[in-house]
């Protein structure tokens, strides 16, 4: 009897777990927990989870902070004019943008599943069998990106509104390598050697991500033979335009620096604001008519700047704890709402053991925001782990296949930095590049970096011990949900073709139509959720 409710339970997910037939053993932090009832400690469980994802929400938004200020760093060159011997001061930009929209900032958004895979595969090195969790996280992103996000996205601008790809040429290339990934991941695990995943295999996966940086800038610089012979419009001079730039959350602070920058450049006219100025391909020029003035301007700048700095980040600092303590706004102070504001200073509660954590990330403005986005990636790792034992745990209690949980609750969970970055992208951007972008390429850093490194790392330690291939559990249903995923994409890359033809952008236009393309991308991630799921569980 006892044998045949176990079966009664795996065949309709777990509901006599939570009704107290099997007992979880496992805990997150106390055994005292596995004295409560499944039902309720899933219920705890999920909770967490979700409070987890609060958490990436947060730190996502000083990760894109810090991103912006990599991305706008410059460089000083020097150069003679051969025709009047004056030097020449150029200041161009360290970063290509097509290659910060596919590192910094697919990447960097992609850490959550990147962290999550790389954890489960640690724990599960010396076993020949892969864990499940990573693989279908990443698959299951790899939805939520391209049909939720897009979802967003194309109901982000005002009505009527357009926002278009800039470089056509770059995104083909990007969405060449993000279906190649797809139907690359479907190869090793059906076809080319099936069930099994070798070292070859996954150090194959792992160099194709420097394909796709190579070929994506080489279209990005139209180098011949490598490239697609296609036109672009103008990008923005800036990765997000100067008036966009944030100091909504430290206004206070921007503003007393703004006051004090500016008495520097008074006093140093000199110098050219390199932030400020830029020619048509983003390059700033200065003209150094003497070496001797331009030594001494120098100096006294570089002192001046320092001084400034230092004081502006430590004020910025300061202002972040007072920032993330702080429960209630001057704005919330105003409304005559009570409920309304009792709601606000909940929220904040809640909020406010992240935001205080948060504030130990140094302000974006230190290293060229290099401390910053560093530290944001950390702390992202640490809510991974967390996220990965809480997962294991839902699953232990009430009995639902891993998979089921990894395409739902933690892909879209996990995914929640990669939605935040490209509505940010979509709403302070003039182009869709980088909104569109940090989709297309987010799906392929997922396989290739995601999938990629986890399988690199059990597959080198199995084939040095056991000098056996790592085994994949349940390749069918993985493989079934990326028939599914690369189907219902073609659905969606239509839909965004068509829109180009008609209405000239990807995203925005006629509010109705913008809804309608949202409603029609949702529809086609409940399909793949749906199928997969079901597929995964044995149903179908």
């Amino acid at each position: 009897m006892a044998f045949s409710h176990k079966q009664i339970a795996e065949s309709i997910h777990g509901v006599f777990n939570i009704l107290g037939v099997e007992k979880c053993e496992s805990y997150l932090l106390f055994y005292g927990e596995t004295a409560l009832g499944n039902g309720f400690r899933a219920f705890l469980y999920f909770l967490g989870l979700a409070y987890c994802f609060i958490g990436l929400s947060a730190i996502t938004a000083r990760f894109f902070l810090s991103m912006e200020n990599v991305v706008k760093h410059t460089r000083r060159v020097v150069e003679i004019d051969p025709s009047t011997n004056v030097e020449i001061v150029k200041y161009e930009k360290v970063w290509n943008y097509t290659i910060a929209d596919i590192t910094l900032l697919a990447f960097g958004t992609s850490f959550p599943q990147i962290s999550l895979a790389t954890i489960d595969a640690i724990r599960n090195i010396g076993s020949l069998d892969a864990g499940g969790l990573g693989p279908g996280t990443l698959v299951g992103s790899a939805a939520f990106d391209l049909f939720p996000i897009h979802a967003v996205c194309v109901v982000v601008p005002k009505a009527g509104e357009l926002k278009k790809i800039s470089d056509i040429g770059v995104w083909l290339v990007e969405l060449f390598w993000s279906f190649w990934a797809y139907i690359w991941l479907y190869i090793i695990l059906e076809v080319w050697t099936p069930n099994v995943i070798t070292l070859s295999e996954a150090l194959l996966t792992v160099l194709q991500f420097g394909l796709l940086l190579t070929h994506a800038y080489a279209q990005d610089k139209r180098w011949p033979y490598l490239s697609l012979p296609l036109t672009r419009t103008e990008r923005p001079k800036d990765w997000v335009p100067a008036e966009a730039t944030s100091c909504r959350y430290e206004s206070k602070v921007c503003n007393e620096y703004s006051e004090l920058h500016q008495v520097g450049e008074d006093e140093i006219k000199d110098i050219v604001d390199i932030f400020s100025i830029h020619s048509r391909n983003g390059t700033v020029y200065e003209e150094v008519p003497s070496t001797d003035d331009v030594a001494e301007s120098s100096n006294r700048y570089k002192q001046n700047k320092i001084n400034l700095e230092n004081s502006h980040v430590l004020k910025l600092w300061k202002q972040q704890f007072a920032d993330a303590l702080m429960l209630e706004s001057t704005e919330s102070r105003k409304l005559n709402n009570v409920y309304l504001r009792l709601a606000r200073i909940s929220w904040q509660l809640l909020l406010v053991p992240w935001r205080f954590l948060f504030a130990f990330v140094p302000p974006y403005h230190i290293a060229h925001g290099w401390i910053a986005f560093i530290c944001s990636l950390l702390f992202i790792s640490g809510i991974a782990y967390v996220v990965t034992q809480l997962t294991d745990l839902i699953s232990c209690v009430t009995g639902i296949n891993s998979y089921v949980i990894a395409f739902t609750a933690l892909a879209a969970g996990t995914s929640w930095p990669d939605l935040v970055a490209s509505k940010i992208a979509a709403e302070r951007q003039t182009t869709a590049d980088s909104a569109i972008a940090n989709i297309t390429c987010s799906n392929s850093v997922n396989i290739y970096v995601g999938i990629g490194i986890p399988w690199l790392i059990d597959t080198a330690y199995n084939f040095v011990v056991y000098g056996e291939p790592l085994q994949i559990q349940n390749a069918e249903g993985l493989s079934f949900s990326l028939l599914v995923f690369f189907a219902t994409s073609v659905g969606c890359i239509a839909v965004l073709v068509y829109r180009r033809v008609t209405l000239g952008a990807e995203l925005g236009g006629p509010r109705l139509w913008a809804w309608v393309t949202c409603v029609y991308f949702m529809l086609l991630w409940i399909i793949f959720v749906v199928l997969s799921s079901l597929k995964v569980s044995g149903i179908i």
